[in-house]
């Protein structure tokens, strides 16, 4: 039985932490700056692996493969394989900040790929793109997000930075009825950040500017006659906002949703305290893992949330470091019938949850 709390049932799932997986190798330039926020996957060898970001100086984010360590089906470590996504291209490369970022993976069945959701860290900000690969070690880019327009909320959502997009598993039924891949997002409104005095833009119904989880589609069957096509995401819709203590500055989505009984659940990172400047690196926030349940037909449908954190910044390694108190999750993975979370650690080092239901 799902219990109550507030005007929503609470989610019935825990996190436990386990350890540290992953820091800075001592001596390895690409990683001076911290290892975090990792994707994941399963190769074709059938083994574990993470696709960290990796930050040189200068801010400088790279995404490098590395294999899951695992001893008495725990994961306790890491075997590094190298670069897998450099930030070679234009459109990756700002100033004062670039490369390709924060990476979310999601195994789609239906085009037998792993798909890489990514900041692309260019010269206007972040940016949402798009990689597609076979192996997790070779990717081909499909390049950055183009969302359509749709009259309905008066505005151009191209006109925003993004950032924390993941693919849902499975293809669903999207507004219009059509089988399609669906994708959360999080749109930051603040056109200032870029351009100097234009300010906080909303959509049409849109009151609350503090940013939010947001969801899209792309067809199904577009996307099986070119691939390109699913970097054309429509019928834009809001899931969420801050609602609890934990998450009353902005909230943003994780791993990619987890199908379960109850729907579809997904661990959502929720921040709290003061942001200076978007884009530098911020000293007066924590940020803290929660969780939601989607319905399983309509995933715009919260039915669930934790008032709560699942896990928030308490051990000195989540409480010290280039942005201290971050528990930020981004992965899921599951070893020997338990699934175990990956998450970032002070922007630092990367961490290992098990994830319980309860």
């Amino acid at each position: 039985m799902i219990a109550s709390v507030g005007d929503l049932p609470t989610v019935p799932y825990s996190l436990t932490r386990v350890g540290v997986v992953m820091t800075p190798e001592e001596g390895n330039p690409h990683e001076v700056d911290g290892v975090l926020n990792p994707a994941s996957g399963r190769g074709p060898d059938g083994e574990i692996y993470l696709l960290p970001r990796v930050v040189a100086v200068g801010n400088v984010s790279r995404v490098a493969l590395a294999r899951v360590v695992v001893q008495d089906g725990v994961p306790v470590g890491v075997e590094r394989q190298g670069i897998v996504l450099e930030p070679d291209r234009s459109w990756e490369r700002g100033v004062g900040n670039s490369g390709v970022e924060d990476p979310r993976i999601t195994w789609m069945s239906d085009l037998d790929l792993h798909v890489m959701t990514y900041v692309a860290y260019g010269p206007l900000g972040p940016r949402t793109a798009l990689a597609v690969s076979k192996d997790l070690r070779e990717w081909r880019r499909l390049g950055p997000v183009l969302f359509t327009y749709e009259d309905q909320l008066d505005i151009d959502l191209n006109l925003f930075h993004n950032k924390d997009a993941v693919f849902f598993p499975e293809a669903v039924v999207a507004p219009n009825g059509v089988r399609s891949f669906a994708v959360l997002h999080r749109p930051m409104w603040d056109l200032g950040e870029t351009k100097p005095d234009q300010g906080v833009v909303l959509p049409a119904g849109t009151t609350d500017a503090r940013q939010s989880i947001w969801i899209s589609y792309v067809p199904v069957e577009a996307v099986q006659k070119d691939l390109a096509t699913l970097t054309l995401w429509s019928q834009h819709r809001f899931v969420a906002g801050p609602k609890f203590d934990f998450e009353l500055t902005k909230i943003g989505g994780g791993p990619a949703p987890l199908r379960v009984p109850e729907g579809w659940l997904l661990l959502h990172h929720g921040v709290t305290g003061r942001i200076e400047k978007a884009f530098d690196h911020q000293q007066n926030v924590h940020y803290a893992a929660g969780a939601m349940l989607l319905d399983a037909d309509d995933p715009s449908i919260v039915i669930a949330r934790t008032p709560e954190p699942l896990l928030q910044a308490e051990t000195e390694d989540e409480r010290v470091g280039i942005v201290p108190n971050v528990v930020f999750p981004t992965a899921i993975e599951e070893i020997d019938g338990v699934r175990y979370v990956f998450y970032g650690m002070g922007d630092t080092k990367i961490g290992v949850a098990r994830l319980d239901r309860v």
